[in-house]
C-alpha cells in the first residue's frame, strides 16, 4: 500500500498525526497504562528487544482495533526504535491494520483452489451484503472484510476464516449465513479449533496473553476433535494401493511405528528377533496412523516398484540417450 502525506498509511509509517483528512475516532481507546507492564513482559522473551516488535504490535492492536499512531509511538518508546522502523514493520505485514477494524475480521481466501471451488464468489456477494470492498469495513462497524491469498486448508476449500478461526467447506449461502450471525452479535463455533471470540482478542492472543476472561473460558478454548477427513485421503489411498515413499539414501529404517496406515502381517515360522517385533508393533498399533508406520518400517515391506535406492549400488549409471550427441543436446560427435 502507499505510504502518501496525508494518508492514514503515511501517518502510520511516520507515527506523526499530520492530517486532518482520517482522524482517529473520537471514541478511540487509548493504550491503558497496564500495557506497558505488558510490553516489558514481551520483551523479555527475546534476547533483543527489537525482536519484541511483532508481538508488541499485536498487543497495541488488541486494545485499538488496529496499529494507530499512538500504538507506533507507543513500540518505538518501548523498544527504542524510531517512529520509521517500527511503521515500516507495520506497513509490511497484512496482520496489522492501518485502519479501524470491525469486530470481527472476515477473510476469504481467493487463491487458485478456493477461487476454482468458488472462493471468488463467497467473496462477492458478502461484499455485496456488507456494501464495502476488500479491506473495508461495514458501516455498523461488525465485520472487516478482505481477500486471502491462502489460508494454509486447501483440502477443506474454499475456506473463510473469522478472526483467524476456520470455517470449512463454505458456499455462498453458508457464507452469508455466518456474517449474518456475526452482525447479529453471535459467536458460531468455528469447524475446528478454539471457540470464536473477537478480532482485538485473537490480537491478544497473538501477543502472547490469554484473551479470555477466566480459567474455565480458557479451559473451552481448545481443538475440537476432527477426523481431518479430507487432510487424509492421499494416505488413504496410498496404503489400499500399498504405495509407500522411499527412505532417505543412507537412512536407517525406524523400528517404531511412524506414520500412517497398514495391514498387520501374520507372524510365520522362520522369523527373525527383528522380524517377530516388527509383526508385534504392527499387532499393537491403535489407530490407521500407526498400522501404516509399522507396516512401512517393517523389514519385509518391499521397496517401492521402479525405484532404487542409490546408496545400494553406490549411484546410479548415466542414463541411456546422456551422452553428448546422442540425445539431441549438446555437442554432437562427429562421425
Amino acid at each position: 500500500m502507499s505510504a502518501l502525506p496525508g494518508s492514514a498509511e503515511g501517518t502510520a509509517v511516520t507515527g506523526l498525526d499530520s492530517s486532518p483528512v482520517d482522524p482517529a475516532p473520537a471514541d478511540l481507546d487509548p493504550i491503558p497504562a497496564r500495557a506497558v507492564a505488558e510490553a516489558r513482559e514481551i520483551i523479555a522473551r527475546y534476547p533483543q528487544p527489537r525482536s519484541a516488535l511483532l508481538p508488541m504490535l499485536h498487543l497495541v492492536q488488541s486494545y485499538q482495533g488496529y496499529v494507530t499512531p499512538e500504538g507506533v509511538r507507543f513500540c518505538a518508546d518501548q523498544l527504542g526504535l524510531t517512529m520509521a522502523e517500527v511503521g515500516a514493520v507495520a506497513t509490511f505485514y497484512t496482520m496489522y491494520k492501518r485502519r479501524p477494524t470491525g469486530r470481527h475480521l472476515v477473510s476469504v481466501c481467493t487463491n487458485t483452489l478456493c477461487a476454482v471451488l468458488g472462493g471468488q464468489r463467497i467473496f462477492d456477494a458478502l461484499a455485496d451484503d456488507l456494501g464495502v470492498h476488500h479491506d473495508e469495513t461495514a458501516a455498523d462497524g461488525s465485520i472487516t472484510l478482505e481477500h486471502a491469498e491462502c489460508l494454509a486448508a486447501c483440502d477443506y476449500a474454499p475456506v473463510v476464516t473469522v478472526d483467524y478461526e476456520f470455517y470449512d467447506q463454505q458456499d455462498v449461502e453458508s457464507a452469508r449465513e455466518l456474517v449474518a450471525a456475526l452482525r447479529r452479535g453471535e459467536k458460531p463455533s468455528p469447524t475446528r479449533g478454539a471457540p470464536l471470540t473477537d478480532f482485538r482478542g485473537i490480537s491478544r492472543q497473538l501477543a502472547g496473553f490469554s484473551q479470555h476472561a477466566d480459567a474455565a473460558a480458557a479451559d473451552a478454548a481448545v481443538d475440537a476433535d476432527d477426523e481431518l477427513g479430507p487432510t487424509l485421503v492421499g494416505l488413504r489411498l496410498a496404503a489400499q494401493r500399498g504405495e509407500s515413499a522411499p527412505f532417505l539414501p543412507g537412512a536407517d529404517k525406524p523400528t517404531e511405528p511412524v506414520g500412517p496406515f497398514g495391514a498387520v502381517r501374520p507372524a510365520g515360522p522362520g522369523q527373525t528377533t527383528e522380524q517377530k517385533a516388527a509383526d508385534t508393533a504392527q499387532a499393537a498399533a491403535g489407530t490407521p496412523a500407526e498400522r501404516s508406520g509399522a507396516a512401512q518400517a517393517h523389514p519385509d515391506a518391499p521397496e517401492p516398484a521402479g525405484r532404487a535406492l542409490a546408496d545400494k549400488d553406490d549411484g546410479t549409471e548415466t542414463p541411456a540417450g546422456s551422452e553428448p550427441g546422442t540425445s539431441g543436446q549438446g555437442p554432437r560427435k562427429k562421425g
